[in-house]
């Protein structure tokens, strides 16, 4: 009997249809049994994932600029405020629709033009995602630490500008390791993630505050110190960091609606992001804050980076007593940032980038192709020093600012609130969202316009240097202006020369459509198995409401017919 070789299967399941190059099933629209995120699930969401190591570390790198801690707390309050409400607006389709960023973007960039948007984000939770697995590895380190002292005398091999040691790689990858295997949990069931995750952040957040605070022989003259640096100066600063706080969120902004389609009524999300994440952060950078100030009371240096502090407390105080103590806060903390890299930043990524190739791609394919890319981008050496992770973080905004500003104009003043389903899953050049050989050559002429008007305050972010001081300082103000530029050029290019779905809506009200319209066209649909056209909203075949026909416009674009609802 011969051995047989059977070749794995490489195209997805649920890619079978109509178009499998731009949809399978993780891509549709979510079905009403997994919109399983009430008001309560969006409200704690933001406590428990805002609550990581990484979200200190900005609060931390604020006090080496020489403002004062209350000044760093206020910076972050109102820029996470300014910020949560972009999310909102931005996010809304995703709880109106249930459809993800790379199928929203289709809408504005076109069909295949939606890839570049796409890659964007994809790179960007990519690189979030190196950065919370450092830091998670940090926290196993610890761990491994308490447990084992020979592990901190491991010959260091690692370049001087990397954050971690070769012992410290250890713990990344074990980190790494244990990521992966909790993506092999399935989407749905991640919301006791949200709730477990929430309890073992507070706790370990109160015991580092505790031996923060007990090493340092109390809070001392730590929230009273007043800013070293003064007039000018210090304005620009409070300024800069603000403005830096709502943009080093763009991420959020820009794929709001890849965990608001997991909502149960459209309504949930809004006072879950407007109040929760701001809040949420006020409090985790008020612990970072107290912390790293804390650490210049007990050694005389500033340590911005919470672990390094934490590691130095063992290190110096190695007893049985902090020992236990740095491990249970370690676990925490470790805990903390895999259900960060979990939701934030590969929940996302595998949206993009099977979006990219839904054929071959699944959700589980591109979760494996983040983490791979993870270790790729060497994200330790992002960490190695203050100056360069708020140069990363502030420079990226104008690429995902300048999506932000397209997608909104286009969704609120062009479609005016309507998604056609039918016409986002299609190559058919007859689709409104066909444009020119599926690319909006507008949308990616205002995105060029929108990225270009701070570019030389990303080459002076970045290092270059020349620049006039009105210039950096422009850069400040970088994810408003990009995201107005780029949303004005592509008004005006999408009215003065009409694109399609701007024609289809010109003159009419602002509508969304109902929970009961959205329904025809979620996954499982029977004119999608069978690779036809959606049944007209409100005809026969269509379990929703009767509807009048002045409520109803058919329109046709090249003699088939696509359902336009009115208000």
């Amino acid at each position: 009997m011969g051995i047989r070789f059977r070749m794995p299967r490489l195209e997805v399941e649920g890619a079978e249809g109509r178009e499998k190059s731009l949809e399978n099933d993780d891509l549709l629209p979510i079905p009403e049994h997994n919109r399983t995120w009430n008001f309560w699930t969006f409200n704690i969401f933001w406590f428990s994932a805002v609550g990581t190591v990484a979200n200190w570390l900005g609060g931390g790198t604020f006090l080496t600029y020489g403002i004062s801690v209350w000044d760093g707390i206020l910076c972050n309050f109102f820029g996470y405020l300014l910020i949560s409400f972009f999310m909102v607006i931005n996010g809304r389709a995703g709880s109106v629709y249930h459809v993800g960023f790379p199928v929203y973007c289709r809408s504005s960039f076109g069909i295949y033009g939606s890839f570049w948007p796409v890659f964007n984000r994809s790179l960007s939770a990519c690189v979030w995602n190196g950065v919370n697995t450092v830091t998670g590895g940090q926290c196993v380190y610890i761990v491994l630490h308490a447990i084992f002292p020979s592990i901190a005398h491991l010959p260091n091999h690692m370049p001087k500008a990397s954050a971690l040691s070769s012992a410290n790689m250890i713990g990344f990858f074990i980190f790494w390791f244990l990521t992966g295997c909790a993506l092999f949990l399935s989407v749905p069931k991640w919301r006791i993630l949200i709730h477990a995750k929430l309890v073992a952040y507070v706790l370990s957040c109160i015991g580092m505050l505790a031996l923060a605070l007990h090493t340092s022989g109390g809070v001392g003259d730590t929230l009273t110190a007043k800013a070293k640096v003064h007039g000018s100066e210090r304005v620009w600063l409070i300024v800069r960091f603000t403005l830096l706080a709502a943009a080093g969120c763009s991420t959020f902004a820009s794929n709001a609606s890849d965990w608001q389609r997991n909502a149960t009524h459209r309504k949930d999300p809004i006072l879950g992001q407007i109040f929760g994440f701001p809040m949420s952060n006020f409090i985790t950078t008020l612990c970072g804050l107290i912390v790293a100030a804390s650490s210049e009371r007990a050694y005389g240096k500033l340590i911005w980076n919470p672990l390094t502090y934490l590691d130095r407390i063992l290190t110096e105080n190695y007893n049985a007593k902090t020992r236990a103590g740095a491990a249970i806060i370690a676990i925490g903390f470790t805990y903390s940032a895999l259900f960060s890299c979990v939701f934030e930043n590969v929940l996302p990524a595998g949206n993009d980038i099977s979006s990219l190739a839904p054929k071959y791609i699944s959700m589980k394919r591109a979760f494996a192709i983040c983490m791979m890319v993870t270790v790729v981008i060497c994200p330790w050496y992002l960490l190695g020093s203050a100056s360069i992770f708020v140069s990363f973080i502030s420079s990226y905004q104008i690429f995902l600012f300048a999506i932000i500003g397209v997608l909104l104009v286009d969704y609120y003043i062009i479609s005016k609130g309507r998604l056609d389903l039918a016409w986002m899953y299609t190559a058919d050049k007859r689709g409104p969202y066909w444009y020119t050989y599926g690319v909006n050559w507008r949308a990616m002429a205002a995105y060029v316009v929108g990225a270009g008007v701070n570019f030389a305050g990303f080459l002076n972010n970045m290092g270059v240097k020349g620049f006039h001081t009105g210039v950096v300082r422009s850069f400040y103000f970088a994810f408003i202006t990009t995201g107005c530029a780029a949303g004005l050029t592509y008004y005006l290019l999408a009215t003065l020369i009409p694109q399609e779905n701007y024609k289809l809506y010109k003159g009419q009200k602002f509508r969304e459509w109902t929970e009961e319209e959205v329904e025809v066209y979620v996954a499982g649909s029977e004119w999608r198995r069978n690779g036809g056209v959606p049944p007209v909203i409100g005809g026969s075949g269509a379990e929703t409401p009767e509807m009048e026909d002045d409520e109803r416009d058919e329109k046709k674009i090249d003699g088939v017919a696509t359902t336009v609802l009115e208000a």
